[in-house]
């Protein structure tokens, strides 16, 4: 029979034996706009949920589709043909019930990120805590970095995931001491080009596999770029834990990779 003194398990007992109390208050407090549903965005989203952020801003005008099921946290053979945000929604609400949800179903475009992101301030009461850019469209990942840079928002990228099967050649740093991604290579580029100083990225140094295109005769369709089940994943839950620990402070110090502390 159960002590009486035993205290009630709940969604954050084991977060605030590693996080403390304090930090999490800060991660339910705080206000994500996650841009993207898809391999990374939506296993970063399941992350930050199960992390402790309260408040979630949602982007993608997809549905869910059969070629999803191998990477993304919301495709199930249940979900094909869902809109990706209410899917996402309805797994946030799963996990935390008292999260909030704001949904957001168009494509951020050069032309249109100041009234995207002046709309989602407003609908967020003036305050976005972090942007996860996980989309795949450079011309808009550079409008996203160049409008954190000039309003002083707390932005991270996501590079290319496609062709790789290595996830301990992953790694965060700014985007011009990226090596040999192809994604990463084109956004140094156009960042000199828009005067973007700085970009904080999650990148891979691995060399791409060669592939072949499925199918030649869509020239729009980028057939050769396959993704492995466990990439995108890692890419998300990654890209949730350098969003949680700079949110709540804890952590952020700098590690060697043989775990310990630098400084």
């Amino acid at each position: 029979m159960p002590d009486s003194t035993t205290v009630a398990e709940t969604r954050d007992t084991k977060l605030e034996i590693i996080m403390g109390r304090p930090a999490l208050d800060k991660l339910a407090a705080a206000t994500v706009l996650v841009l993207g549903c898809g391999g990374v965005g939506s296993n970063c989203i399941e992350a930050l949920a199960r992390g402790g952020v309260g408040h979630f801003i949602i982007l993608d005008k997809d549905i869910v589709a059969p070629s999803n099921i191998n990477r993304q946290a919301i495709a199930f053979h249940s979900t094909i043909g869902q809109r990706k945000v209410d899917v996402m929604e309805a797994m946030i609400h799963d996990i935390n019930p008292a999260a909030t949800v704001i949904k957001r179903t168009e494509y951020i475009l050069s032309e249109n990120t100041d009234d995207f992101f002046n709309s989602v301030l407003e609908q967020a009461g003036g305050k976005i805590d972090y942007v996860v850019d996980a989309i795949d469209t450079i011309s808009a990942k550079l409008s996203i970095a160049l409008y954190a840079q000039e309003h002083g928002l707390r932005l991270v990228s996501s590079m290319g995931g496609g062709n790789k099967l290595h996830p301990e050649c992953l790694h965060f740093s700014d985007i011009f001491k990226t090596v040999r991604d192809p994604m990463s290579r084109i956004m140094r580029k156009e960042c000199k080009k828009r005067g973007i100083k700085s970009l904080w990225v999650l990148s891979s140094c691995e060399e791409s596999v060669r592939t072949r295109p499925r199918d030649t005769a869509d020239i729009h369709e980028r057939s050769e770029l396959g993704t492995a089940s466990f990439m995108p994943p890692i890419m998300g839950q990654m890209i949730a834990g350098e969003v949680i620990r700079r949110i709540s402070g804890v952590g952020c110090e700098q590690v060697r990779p043989d775990g310990a502390a630098i400084g």
